[in-house]
């Protein structure tokens, strides 16, 4: 596996990548990997013939008083895991090589990224798109694949790809669980031991929330009785737990086939999000 910090050394492989005509997948991250990770680069190897994996704790998404300090960073580590799982390249730029002096420029995509995460992280999505947008616009892969977890991100990039018409395939992977349901997050890593063991819970409240929507139950009722049993539980504050259209992120107020369940709470000093399909029991 070729390591590349700068974007020229990145572009003479690609060049190279083309000329032989070989496809191209990118899985874009912000290191501290895990099992969620490894799942994203074996979809991507199963879609192209070489693999990119990106690693860039990008600052434009963490607003003040958010943990871009604390994120945590284990390039070594991180490099044997990628090339343990088969990727071709792993490109780690500065951020001088991404955002150069005297760079001005972002991408904001209205509507979808308004609300939920954008409300309580304001231009946190802004940061997101101008990021993507650039490793996009730098790697010019032919598919792009990114993990359901952060779900009103992906469909912040999807949006953002269609309106600007960027020729990639943007591909959702659903989200890599530990074996008790927690979603994996490079942020549990922040937990405590006994915080850990509590985080569980969300994803079986959601679960539950999800099955009783899909049995017809009354949305209000349900999201209202999901945040007070997470109160009881120890989370809090608690941002939102809502039920979406998962192109839109627009809240419904009855099941409908699409339709997405999420949420974002806080865990001690840790903040946690995760989602979930709503199926009809009748489906």
């Amino acid at each position: 596996m070729q390591i590349v910090r700068e974007s020229i050394d990145l572009a003479a492989v690609l060049t190279g990548w083309r000329a032989a005509g070989e496809t191209i997948a990118l899985v874009p991250t912000m290191g501290a990997l895990h099992a969620g990770h490894m799942a994203l680069i074996d979809k991507a190897r199963t879609r192209a013939d070489r693999v990119i994996a990106t690693i860039f704790v990008n600052p434009l998404q963490f607003g003040i008083g958010e943990d871009l300090d604390r994120y945590p960073r284990q390039e070594q580590e991180d490099a044997a895991k990628l090339e343990a799982a088969g990727a071709n390249l792993l490109w780690m730029p500065s951020v001088a090589d991404l955002y150069p002096r005297g760079f001005a420029t972002t991408v904001s995509v209205a509507g979808v990224s308004e609300q939920w995460e954008g409300a309580h992280r304001p231009g946190h999505f802004d940061g997101v798109a101008t990021v993507v947008a650039k490793l996009f616009l730098t790697t010019m892969p032919d598919f792009a694949i990114f993990g359901e977890k952060d779900f009103q991100q992906l469909a912040v990039i999807r949006r953002m790809t269609a309106d600007l018409g960027i020729p990639i395939e943007v591909i959702g992977l659903p989200t890599v669980r530990d074996g008790d349901g927690l979603a994996l997050s490079s942020r549990n890593a922040l937990l405590s031991p006994e915080h850990r063991e509590l985080a569980a819970t969300l994803a079986r409240r959601l679960r539950e929330a999800a099955g009783a929507i899909g049995d017809g139950g009354n949305v209000d009722a349900i999201l209202e009785r999901t945040i007070t049993a997470l109160e009881a539980d120890g989370f809090g504050p608690i941002d939102y737990v809502a039920y979406v259209e998962s192109d839109s992120l627009e809240p419904i107020e009855r099941y409908r086939d699409g339709g997405r369940l999420i949420a974002a709470v806080f865990l001690g000093d840790v903040r946690l999000i995760d989602n979930r399909s709503v199926i009809s029991a009748t489906a």
